[in-house]
């Protein structure tokens, strides 16, 4: 028992003291072993870059001056400091990789880095497993954003949206086609990429990519710049890394390639370069006149400002200027710390384990097993991804797909000693002269002020303001294959030629010869015939051999129609067109009955009814007044006659009174003067034009018609006739000459000729001028466009030469070269047929009804009038000595219409308005006497 009491003190002594020792580690923070809840006194983060860099000489700096501000200001982590390791990845994938490795050793809780998208790719890896965050001041890669790397995140810009930006620059000045010349790893391929799909929304694209291996040769980048020389584009996006990117501006001022003409376009690298050098230095500068550029966007504020002036007291420093990713770079620690400092608050430790899945080895000398995951990874990549704040690069806050809120950049043009701000750009606004912090309230494009979408002038190279066209003809030798179809008919438009040197000849020929001689350079071309000769070729089919860049252009009578504008460009329309109906026609032959045909049978029937109308309702409107419309019924009778159809010629005798009679009357001499007018022009028109011997006298007659329809072989009308107006295909007939248009037209649908033509104008004049006005159009031309020259999609020639083409038209040469071509024929000038057809009621029933409203409401006037009268009149009044009755008796012998017979009226009307109103005097005498009498 004594033996053992000993034995126990001695433990409970050990047991004790192990308690103390790890109280005592828990409150010096040993964070490599700490399981307290306790805020840290020191914190390890890490920085990964390539130190001997244009970007690694401004970060390095910034990235300690930023750890010295935090550590020095106590109202972000209080009394935890952090403590930075710095490893150098020297620009290799490799050696990047090891040092990643070599800086989780150290039990970093985030690392900020690398400044590479090759070496950000592979460390990813590294982070994801053992979550520790990673915060990239300089991979812009966009691929970096997938869901592949949840621990990357990026505290710069996303060259998704500087490709957005360049994207909008090239639109901005209507380039067509660009070419990239770019480093061929992670960060050159996928931002390239990025540029491609851009401008595919653009209706622009890369023409060509070419690539330069990391660390080229001079030769081998002088080789890739004499290649692309040789090439259409001349507007060039250069996506290159900074330490080398400027080396390929010299050998192409070797190469005469910085003078007008060229468009250079680079990304921020550029910038960082001479951001980073001596402002003194203006050898590059010089070399570079008339770059544009992009270059992140920081708001000049007063934190920038401040950092500005702290940047020259910095004695680690490197270069006399710092760049964007310098100040990045500052932001990511301060980000980093304002997320620490929240993660601790709210009762997160800061702890790690060792992962089984390191621990095994396999005898292997690496130490992995000394790797740790950071068991709170997930927690303050949480707290990162929630803070916002606002640093030296803005406001600091991530969307749902880890990028910066607000993307900007300012678009610089280098031109006399260093960098000319002509503008802006951002994903809120696009293009704008206007700093982006205007235009973060307003949505996508939704600015409507003047500043926006567009730039200030820029300088090119070769010291102009003039903007470049972008491209010019390739000066390999190699020459425009341009297809021309080989007609059977209608040689004049376009059609072989073995005796010129081109080999064809025509009026498209010559329009596209006179156009392309107006270019302010040479087009060397090669004409290639399409088709046999023996029938016309399919105008479709060679539209499309364009399309797939079998062929680089189409020369000759291609009409220029929807389905075709959707795969091919077309210039300017050099000649009018449209489809125009051609029928058969003969000399009308005269009738002992051609008089009638001017009207119809109804149009007759109703002008004749209204003629015994008008003079009736004359007759009744002077009957009364008139002595002329008065006598015995069979005078009366033989009097409406004779005056209604007397107007007809303007012939009547009798004279009209009554105001109301007057009124009717000149409303239907001016009716009778109308159809008198139609009919003469009508009978006039029967009797001398032409009358045609087709059925089809328009196209709603061709639609609904059964007849034969004939069309020019290898015609856009087939496809037209039977997909737009839905006629029947077997109704169709291809032809393919001039005879058998002539034969088809003359044997007519019951011999199984076609009863019409459907064709386009320019040749249907040709074809009338061959036969002698035979034939003639009827209707209207039923499409509107146009001949013109077929070009690949996005091919500036075909811009080039639509105003060649305007150019000809207005100096006269185009006519000119149509005169010689082609002849005008003198029956096209009637296009519209006249309407040989008699005329309907459906053309003069308006004055049909207005006469008859006239009567109408005269007749209504007039016998208003006539039975106030009657109701007044008394026949009494005629004798004289008859006792005058009492004033009851006299109003009870009042006239009503009820007790009125119609013979009565009869009576009344028959008499004279004299008359009537004489007894009416008469009877208002006797009225008046009798009540003026004594009682």
């Amino acid at each position: 028992m004594n033996f053992d009491e000993p034995m126990m003190k001695k433990s409970m002594f050990f047991l004790v003291f192990g308690i103390w020792v790890i109280f005592v580690v828990a409150e010096e923070g040993i964070t490599g072993n700490s399981s307290s809840s306790r805020r840290p006194k020191v914190v390890n983060i890490g920085a990964l870059l390539t130190v001997n860099s244009v970007i690694g000489r401004s970060v390095k700096p910034a990235i300690e001056a930023a750890v010295d501000d935090v550590n020095s200001d106590s109202s972000v982590l209080g009394d935890t400091h952090l403590n930075l390791f710095t490893h150098d990845t020297n620009c290799s994938g490799f050696l990047g990789t090891i040092e990643a490795l070599e800086l989780m050793e150290s039990n970093v809780v985030a690392a900020i880095g690398p400044q590479s998208s090759t070496i950000a790719h592979v460390i990813s890896h590294v982070v994801n497993e053992l979550h520790v965050p990673l915060l990239s001041f300089g991979a812009t890669d966009p691929t970096l954003a997938a869901l592949q790397y949840p621990y990357f995140l990026r505290t710069t810009l996303n060259d998704y949206h500087q490709m957005s930006a360049i994207a909008n620059i090239i639109e901005y000045f209507e380039w067509k086609e660009v070419i990239a010349i770019y480093v061929d790893d992670d960060y050159g391929r996928n931002g390239i990429s990025s540029l491609g799909d851009w401008l595919a929304q653009k209706r622009a694209k890369i023409s060509y990519k070419a690539a330069l291996r990391s660390g080229s040769s001079k030769n081998e980048v002088s080789d890739v710049l004499t290649m692309v020389n040789l090439m259409e584009s001349r507007v060039y996006v250069v996506h290159v890394n900074p330490d080398t990117g400027v080396e390929i501006f010299t050998l192409a001022k070797k190469l005469g390639m910085m003078t007008s003409g060229y468009v250079w376009i680079t990304t921020e690298w550029l910038p960082a370069v001479l951001d980073s050098s001596d402002s003194t230095d203006s050898a590059a500068v010089e070399l570079l006149q008339g770059v544009v550029s992009l270059r992140q966007h920081t708001p000049d504020s007063s934190l920038k400002k401040s950092f500005a002036a702290k940047w020259r007291n910095i004695k680690s420093k490197e270069t006399l200027t710092f760049n964007s990713y310098a100040l990045y770079a500052y932001d990511s620690i301060w980000l980093l710390a304002r997320a620490l400092d929240a993660f601790l608050k709210s009762g997160e430790s800061i702890t790690f384990f060792s992962n089984p899945k390191l621990q095994n080895t396999n005898g292997s000398q690496l130490r992995f097993s000394a790797l740790q995951t950071f068991n709170e990874g997930p927690q303050l990549l949480e707290a990162i991804l929630s803070t916002n704040f606002t640093g030296l690069t803005g406001e600091i806050r991530f969307d749902q797909d880890k990028n910066r809120v607000n993307p900007a950049y300012d678009v610089l043009n280098i031109v006399g000693t260093g960098f000319r701000t002509i503008g802006y750009w951002s994903n809120s606004s696009g293009l704008s002269i206007n700093p982006p912090e205007k235009t973060y309230p307003k949505p996508l494009n939704g600015s409507t002020g003047t500043d926006t979408k567009r730039l200030y002038s820029v300088i090119w190279p070769g010291d102009t303001s003039v903007k470049p066209r972008g491209w010019v003809f390739p000066n390999n030798g190699k020459p425009l294959r341009i297809l021309v179809p080989y007609r059977h008919s209608y040689k004049e438009v376009v059609t072989k030629d073995v005796r010129s040197p081109q080999g064809v000849r025509g009026y498209s020929i010559d329009v596209f010869e006179a156009a392309v001689n107006l270019l302010p350079y040479p087009v060397p071309r090669e004409y290639i015939l399409y088709g046999d000769g023996d029938r016309n070729p399919s105008y479709s089919n060679l539209v499309a051999a364009v399309a797939d860049n079998t062929y680089d252009a189409a020369v000759g009578d291609i009409t220029i129609i929807t389905n075709r504008t959707r795969i091919v460009d077309f210039t300017q329309p050099y000649m009018e067109s449209g489809l125009v109906i051609v029928v058969p026609v003969k000399k009308s032959k005269t009738s002992p009955w051609a008089f009638l045909k001017p009207f119809t049978f109804e149009m007759w029937l109703v002008t004749g009814g209204f003629f015994l109308l008008v003079g009736f309702v004359v007759w009744i409107l002077e009957h009364r007044l008139n002595h002329e419309f008065r006598g015995p019924p069979s005078q009366q009778v033989i009097t409406i006659f004779w005056f209604s159809f007397s107007t007809m010629f303007f012939s009547h005798r009798e004279n009209t009174v009554s105001t109301l009679g007057r009124l009717v009357l000149i409303l239907w001499l001016f009716v009778v003067l109308i159809i008198n007018s139609s009919y003469t022009a009508s009978l006039t028109s029967i009797l001398t034009v032409q009358q045609l011997t087709s059925r089809i006298e328009g196209i709603d007659g061709m639609i609904s018609s059964n007849d034969p329809i004939g069309i020019q072989d290898g015609s856009f009308a087939h496809n037209y006739l039977v997909h737009e107006l839905n006629i029947a295909e077997s109704r169709i007939r291809a032809l393919k000459d001039r005879t058998d248009y002539i034969n088809a037209l003359r044997l007519g649908p019951n011999r199984g000729g076609v009863s019409a033509i459907v064709d386009e104008l320019p040749y249907v004049e040709l074809f009338m001028s061959y036969t002698k006005c035979e034939f003639r159009i009827v209707g209207q031309e039923f499409t509107k466009s146009g001949w013109g020259f077929a070009f690949q999609r996005d091919s500036p020639l075909a811009l080039d030469l639509s105003t060649a083409i305007l150019q000809l038209s207005e100096n006269g040469e185009l006519q000119r070269i149509h005169d010689k071509w082609l002849t005008s024929s003198t029956c096209s000038s009637q296009v519209a047929e006249i309407d040989t057809n008699s005329l309907s009621l459906s053309s003069f029933w308006g004055l049909f009804l207005i006469c008859g409203i006239a009567c109408c409401i005269s007749l209504s006037i007039y016998f208003c009038r006539v039975l106030c009268q009657y109701r007044r009149f008394n026949p009494d009044v005629e004798e004289p000595h008859e006792i005058p009755e009492p004033d009851s008796a006299r109003r009870s012998s009042r006239r009503t219409l009820g007790s009125t017979s119609f013979k009565d009226l009869i009576e009344f009307y028959d008499r004279k308005e004299a008359e009537i109103k004489e007894m009416l005097k008469r009877h208002r005498r006797q009225v008046n006497g009798h009540t003026d009498s004594p009682d």
